[in-house]
């Protein structure tokens, strides 16, 4: 069976290994491949599953995109505990070792910038969400509170929708004035389209998805700077997630090189 070479980042040379027990693709520690001033850390992948035209189905499967895509964030969340990696973009898949050589010789300007920019930085996420309360179904409310006239219905219809208007409202005031002051604290600041609920199944309408570029000795501070900025407000929910390695701002600093058939 053809191997090929699955790139999930990219750091400089660093002391030390991985931590013990992240496993790659395979199954097996990721192997970290030097060349020149940069280290492509890898994992043979069969190319039944990662040649071009397999892996355009396969990205197309919910669950082995999921799968795929939870392995590739556990071995860059790993390599983050021990350097500071350029995260690459999910599924870049070389020939060879040769081919990798040439995927960092062809991006070594564009790594070794992005290195320097990334070293000794991680990332913050913080969402917001309005969490109106949910519309009754009719089966929820109780007889004997059923309105008595069609504009006791009215009424209560307008008063709920006004109250969820408001939540919104306070929500995206909220998530403007978080993100101005958490603006302020990082060192980058990048503004993700909204996540749709429907697809991440988390509760409430996402209105912030943003991700800040932090120091590490700073991430404390930027914590408490969250938790002082979070309003105690039932209908607004505030999340921090991280620190994670930084693909906000890693950018595409290197051209894949797609494997072929």
């Amino acid at each position: 069976m053809n191997e090929l070479r699955y790139v999930y980042a990219v750091t400089r040379p660093f002391d030390g290994v991985p931590p013990e027990g992240v496993r790659g693709l395979d199954g097996e520690p990721p192997r970290l491949l030097h060349h020149r001033d940069l280290v492509a850390v890898v994992s043979p992948v069969p190319a039944e599953d990662f040649a071009e035209a397999p892996l355009k189905r396969h990205l197309e499967s919910l669950d082995w995109l999921s799968a795929t895509a939870r392995t590739h964030e556990a071995v860059v969340g790993a390599l983050t505990a021990v350097t500071s990696p350029v995260p690459l973009r999910l599924a870049t898949v070389c020939v060879d070792d040769s081919g990798v050589r040439r995927l960092l010789d062809a991006g070594h300007d564009r790594f070794v910038q992005t290195l320097e920019r990334l070293e000794g930085r991680v990332e913050w996420g913080v969402k917001v969400y309005a969490d109106p309360e949910p519309e009754p179904q009719p089966a929820e409310v109780p007889q004997v509170q059923a309105p008595a006239t069609g504009r006791d219905y009215l009424r209560r219809r307008l008063s709920r929708r006004q109250a969820r208007e408001s939540v919104w409202e306070r929500a995206e005031t909220m998530s403007r004035t978080l993100h101005a002051e958490l603006s302020l604290c990082a060192e980058a600041a990048v503004l993700h389209r909204p996540q749709d609920s429907r697809l991440s199944e988390t509760p409430g309408q996402n209105i912030l998805n943003a991700a800040y570029l932090v120091s590490r000795e700073r991430g404390e501070a930027f914590v408490a700077e969250v938790g002082r900025l979070t309003p105690k407000d039932p209908g607004v929910r505030v999340e921090l997630t991280g620190p994670w390695a930084p693909y906000s701002f890693a950018g595409h600093a290197g051209q894949e090189e797609t494997a072929g058939p």
